[in-house]
């Protein structure tokens, strides 16, 4: 590699370390607006073939923060708050974000072809939407996404955990005695490092209510909607 090819590639990851929080808001809310133009495109002014251009975008303004990401992650060897945070939206935009996305297209396409006076829905999309009214398919979706939701949560602290402990004794151990949960030293924890164990922490919290949650739509489940 020359002189100025690893300039370049310093310059290029000092700019990245320094305007990396910028970057990744810059990145998402473009993101978020080319779902709004590919709805108005694609349902308002009815440029199908032009919309999909913004979908490809969308894909490409996400696969762009995954790289920010790993890019710093490859120049540091630290994972910080940062990677983290992009490793949730990536996340979600390649698994639960896929079913929000589809919801968000059929409301877009409801009330857009009501405006319009035309029928945006196909058969299809009546059915789903009819389907969500009913409260077992409602209860039988959370739980699906509750369990996982567990499973991802389980093996994500796996991994957090042979990474901050030393052999399967002391991961059993620790899950044995769980009365270093809420303590401020990371050190008395299974968790690498001060941020993997705040973030775990949160991330328990949300997992809990969620599954809480998830799950009161089998215990009490809801009247059915008209």
């Amino acid at each position: 590699m020359s002189y100025y090819t690893r300039l370049k590639k310093g310059m290029t990851m000092t700019f990245l370390n320094t305007y990396q929080w910028e970057i990744f808001i810059t990145l998402e809310v473009a993101s978020w607006l080319c779902l709004l133009l590919f709805g108005l495109l694609r349902y308002v002014f009815d440029k199908r073939q032009m919309s999909i251009a913004f979908i490809v975008s969308f894909i490409v303004l996400i696969a762009l923060e995954g790289l920010v990401g790993l890019l710093i992650y490859q120049e540091t060897g630290v994972i910080s708050n940062f990677q983290i945070i992009v490793l949730i939206f990536v996340a979600y935009a390649a698994t639960f974000g896929i079913s929000d996305f589809k919801k968000l297209d059929r409301w877009m396409r409801k009330h857009i072809g009501k405006w319009r006076g035309v029928e945006l829905l196909t058969d299809k999309d009546i059915l789903i939407m009819e389907k969500q009214k009913d409260p077992k398919y409602i209860a039988k979706k959370y739980r699906i996404s509750s369990i996982i939701h567990l499973i991802v949560f389980a093996v994500a602290q796996l991994i957090l955990w042979t990474y901050g402990t030393d052999s399967v004794e002391a991961m059993v151990a620790y899950a044995k005695d769980l009365s270093w949960i809420g303590v401020e030293d990371a050190s008395q924890t299974p968790y690498p490092n001060e941020t993997l164990y705040g973030l775990s922490l949160v991330w328990g919290i949300v997992f809990v209510i969620d599954f809480i949650y998830s799950w009161s739509y089998t215990i009490f489940p809801a009247k059915e909607k008209e």
